[in-house]
């Protein structure tokens, strides 16, 4: 990732010690980040991934005041302890603050100043990725789902996201060519040892779903699954599971707030997130049972296939998640509004009346959000801690 370095430098003598000081102290954050720092003009300066305002000295503000509206918000100002850069830095970031302009001083041990921009660049990564995102929807959401529609042109002209709408019409018709494409995916399903027509035939199901996601170019896809199980007779976990694997963000019942969340997640930490309904809360101890019949088939440390839960049919997973920290989100559609909490995944369940996979939280946030604020039904499930991140992305975009 190359980081591009807005250098402002006063033309007075200081400038010169300041100079001999500061690009070694550039090269240094570089090998510190990994990251390319490449000193860069106004006229370059969309050409890269993040860009920070580095305040070379003091005397810098008016000419930080000349090339403002030229540069790309929101500001992050990179500041030394020496030749008065961080008194400069403040006075810049006092007259961005009256002026309701989103700013930031980068400043401390080379330590911290690394940790900042590496976790800045990866929210700004993930930032980046997501405008101009394409996002499938094969049919409308299921009909319980009465609150997790996106209207497509407001996704557009708010968050650059594109919610591209298939006919459930398209993808039966591409499931009845039953072909699909060999992979360490589809082995791994087979190796299982289940029963190998139902196998067989939710795999022309991802067949189906996988062509469909390369004709109109989609980053993610979701679909109105429960429509297959009185058509097809199976069901879309085992297309959903092997797509999130292969890193097509992919959602269950048509649900595209869980979808554009799930992308979210995906995109600020690479890893495969578990979508999932709440399915039981217990106040007293702050716990919570999420439970669904598909999940990314490279997530879990284990699985064994089993049929759907509510019909009974086809092929659905139950999958073994690892024990300790992980993040619980979800956005809205128009990405307005978030929940993001640490937890700690205390064991999996193999209860009779749920989803299959099924894992038990303990929150850090209290559970009352699902029972007074609950954005929807579906909320995504990583492992791992990553509610920091998540706040630095609604931060900044």
């Amino acid at each position: 990732m190359k980081i591009g370095v807005y250098y402002v430098v006063s033309a007075t003598a200081a400038a010169e010690i300041a100079n001999d000081n500061n690009f070694p102290w550039l090269k240094k954050l570089s090998e510190m980040t990994g990251f390319d720092f490449e000193v860069t003009d106004v006229e370059h300066i969309n050409d890269y991934d993040m860009v920070v305002e580095f305040i070379g000295g003091g005397g810098t503000e008016g000419i930080f005041l000349r090339d403002m509206d030229k540069l790309p918000q929101p500001y992050f100002l990179l500041t030394t302890g020496a030749n008065n850069s961080l008194a400069a830095s403040m006075e810049i970031l006092s007259y961005l603050r009256q002026n309701d302009l989103p700013g930031e001083i980068i400043h401390g041990s080379d330590e911290f100043v690394a940790g900042r921009i590496r976790q800045l660049a990866q929210v700004f990564k993930a930032i980046n990725r997501l405008d101009g995102f394409r996002l499938g929807r094969v049919g409308k959401p299921s009909d319980w789902l009465i609150s997790s529609d996106v209207d497509a042109e407001r996704s557009k002209e708010y968050n650059n996201i594109d919610i591209i709408d298939v006919t459930m019409e398209e993808f039966f018709a591409e499931i009845a060519r039953k072909e699909y494409k060999d992979n360490e995916f589809t082995q791994l399903i087979k190796s299982k040892g289940y029963d190998p027509k139902e196998i067989e035939e939710s795999l022309y199901i991802y067949g189906a779903l996988r062509r469909i996601v390369d004709k109109y170019e989609l980053d993610g896809v979701t679909v109105r699954c429960f429509d297959l199980l009185d058509t097809v007779f199976s069901t879309g976990c085992s297309a959903l599971a092997i797509l999130n694997a292969e890193g097509i963000y992919a959602s269950c019942e048509g649900d595209v707030p869980a979808l554009i969340s799930m992308a979210i997640l995906g995109e600020l930490t690479g890893q495969p997130v578990f979508m999932a309904n709440p399915s039981r809360i217990n106040t007293d101890n702050n716990e919570i049972i999420f439970a669904h019949c598909t999940l990314p088939i490279n997530m879990p440390k284990d699985f064994e296939i089993m049929t759907h839960f509510e019909s009974q049919l086809g092929v659905a997973f139950r999958g073994k998640l690892q024990e300790g920290p992980v993040t619980v989100f979800k956005c809205d559609g128009m990405m307005d509004e978030y929940f993001v909490s640490s937890a700690q995944l205390l064991k999996n369940l193999s209860e009779y009346n749920l989803c299959r996979t099924q894992i038990q939280l303990k929150m850090d946030k209290p559970v009352t959000y699902f029972l007074t604020e609950s954005i929807g039904n579906h909320h995504l499930i990583i492992e791992g801690d990553y509610t920091g991140l998540v706040e630095e992305f609604f931060k900044w975009i």
